[in-house]
């Protein structure tokens, strides 16, 4: 095995987690040492799959010093306390979304870590798709003049087991923290300030047990005026809808929806009949996923900093919060980070 090789440890092998294994092991620069699951039985199975080894306590790879990455893909609630012990032992961090649901538990884990200097990167892979980031260069370089506006529309084709909505924290913190994050990325260093919230029970009255919703809009606002419109559905009947609009002085830019095969038909019964949308958010996003890794292999050998970071993951937890609190009091909510 090559010298420059990262090798990492993975954590979480489940819809998600099984994903990412099969980047990491195509991706050049990776090799997939160690795998993790409270599930042991799969763990096991998956290792053949992947040759790598199936560990039953993650301590094994923690105190690896061959180990340079902890990739974290397991259930939320393990989230800190994987990172914390991987930044105690020096490795570098990738997590996926959210860090927690508790804003407070972050906040006491930024305490902790930040005197190791940690290296951590955040699954925001939106960030990472080349037509949603294009959106971002294109802001840059001035080519729409000043921003004036963002309008994120994020539909799921059908809404996630309800096994997994009773745990997932609420539609702000599970769907709709992506967009925040992007809105946040496209705002630059314009913090957003107030936030107003609205949501919707219409398709599934399972939802009303949990007190979730399946459709949800917030405006918000940055300190110097830009405003942000969000939009998500937890259903969509014709596929996973993804659109973001950046609107300027001087016009404006458009990332659209992508289709399986960008066709186009013309019949005597119908003109301009495209194809289906991406089914759903791994094939949807799945280049962006990988871009993602090209990162992470900057961040482990070129000391670089990762384009999602802790304090993203942070801030935009905030952002649902807020969203939540204005939910509630039907009114513009002030955002404190």
């Amino acid at each position: 095995m090559g010298k420059n090789i990262i090798n990492i440890a993975l954590f979480g092998l489940g819809r998600i987690g099984q994903m990412h294994a099969n980047n990491l092991i195509n991706h050049k620069d990776f090799n997939l040492k160690y795998i993790f699951d409270k599930d042991q039985k799969l763990t096991k199975k998956l290792s053949k799959k992947y040759n790598s080894v199936d560990i039953q306590n993650p301590k094994i790879a923690f105190k690896d010093k061959n180990i340079k990455c902890i990739f974290i893909a397991s259930s939320t609630n393990t989230h800190l306390k994987f990172i914390e012990e991987a930044v105690v032992n020096k490795k570098v961090v990738f997590c996926e979304k959210p860090l927690d649901l508790d804003l407070n538990k972050i906040n006491k884990c930024k305490k902790r870590i930040s005197k190791y200097k940690p290296k951590i990167q955040l699954g925001f892979n939106r960030r990472y798709d080349p037509a949603h980031n294009s959106l971002n260069h294109n802001l840059l370089k001035g080519r729409i003049g000043k921003l004036e506006k963002i309008i994120i529309t994020s539909r799921d084709p059908e809404p996630p087991p309800i096994n997994y909505l009773k745990t997932s924290g609420g539609i702000f913190k599970d769907m709709m923290i992506h967009d925040f994050d992007l809105a946040r990325f496209y705002a630059g260093n314009d913090e957003f300030e107030s936030i107003f919230a609205t949501g919707q029970r219409f398709s599934d009255r399972k939802l009303k047990k949990i007190n979730d919703l399946d459709l949800a809009t917030v405006i918000m606002k940055t300190k110097k005026g830009v405003q942000c419109i969000i939009t998500n559905s937890r259903h969509c009947s014709f596929g996973y809808d993804q659109r973001i609009e950046l609107f300027g002085s001087k016009g404006m830019i458009i990332s659209d929806n992508q289709r399986d095969l960008e066709t186009v038909l013309y019949s005597k019964n119908s003109t301009d009949n495209k194809t289906q949308l991406k089914n759903f958010f791994i094939e949807r996003y799945s280049e962006a996923y990988k871009i993602q890794l090209d990162d992470l292999v900057k961040i482990c050998k070129k000391n670089s900093k990762p384009l999602a970071n802790f304090e993203d993951g942070r801030k935009s937890l905030i952002l649902a919060e807020s969203a939540k609190r204005s939910l509630k009091s039907k009114k513009f909510e002030k955002v404190i980070f």
